[in-house]
């Protein structure tokens, strides 16, 4: 299924077999897109919203010189632009960062759910709510947090998100961004960032080469970047070992 991946192991907001299947049947389309490829662009009308099945995607803003800040970074099972539904115009641009799977739910259909399933409403808006977090968490990593602790939350927050569905094995997973994409999600310079990694290795709590990220010590590397997962929402179950440890 398509939508297997979306609010996977949420707090509170699993999706019935019914509420999955009226989220497939919404779907018309599925795409594949190349790496660093724009779909919305801030300003556009948007009649679609689009959601992410394989690879990696981000949201971001160009300042007047056309320099780019990403401000939000997007996993599979992740909406990328649900918010343009009732926004029908984003502020920000929304592209891949690397090649990517996505499926394709017209606002139409959307309204068709928003009429007749009112609790998949609340679930999809949990989702907007759940961006909002996430948009809070970033806040805080790049106005609190040194360099160190900045690529640490990072690190920590997208193995947790890549568990919950799935793409993390606890301690290894594909990231899929290059070292220029991790600086600037951390608002450090490529130097900045190299010494950074070195230091996370060095200390013995991770390791990321060639877009994979060895974490070597999970509650190690959660503390350094002063982690806490209360944000994300995930309900791991009770015999999960990340339960005990950052949960």
């Amino acid at each position: 299924m398509f939508t297997d991946k979306f609010l996977r192991q949420r707090s509170g907001t699993s999706l019935t077999r019914e509420e999955r299947a009226v989220l497939e049947n919404a779907i018309s389309e599925v795409r594949t897109l190349d790496a660093r490829t724009t779909i919305a662009r801030a300003g556009e009308p948007l009649s679609n919203s689009t959601l992410l099945l394989e690879g990696f995607m981000c949201r971001y803003v160009d300042d007047r010189q056309g320099l780019r800040q990403l401000v939000a970074v997007q996993v599979p099972g992740d909406f990328v632009d649900l918010h343009a539904y009732p926004l029908k115009v984003l502020d920000h641009d929304v592209a891949t960062l690397t090649a990517v799977t996505v499926a394709i739910l017209p606002h139409d259909s959307l309204n068709h759910i928003n009429s007749t399933m009112p609790e998949l409403t609340r679930k999809l808006w949990f989702s907007t709510l759940l961006d909002a977090a996430m948009h809070r968490a970033w806040v805080f990593r790049l106005g609190r947090l040194d360099a160190v602790g900045r690529v640490a939350h990072f690190l920590s927050e997208t193995h947790l998100r890549l568990k919950a569905v799935d793409l993390s094995d606890g301690a290894r997973f594909a990231l899929g961004i290059t070292q220029s994409d991790l600086s600037e999600i951390c608002g450090i310079t490529n130097v900045h960032t190299n010494r950074v990694l070195r230091q996370l290795r060095e200390e013995g709590l991770c390791v990321f080469r060639s877009s994979l990220v060895d974490i070597l010590n999970v509650e190690g590397l959660a503390r350094r970047g002063q982690f806490d997962p209360d944000y994300l929402y995930i309900r791991f179950d009770s015999d999960d070992p990340d339960r005990e440890r950052l949960m």
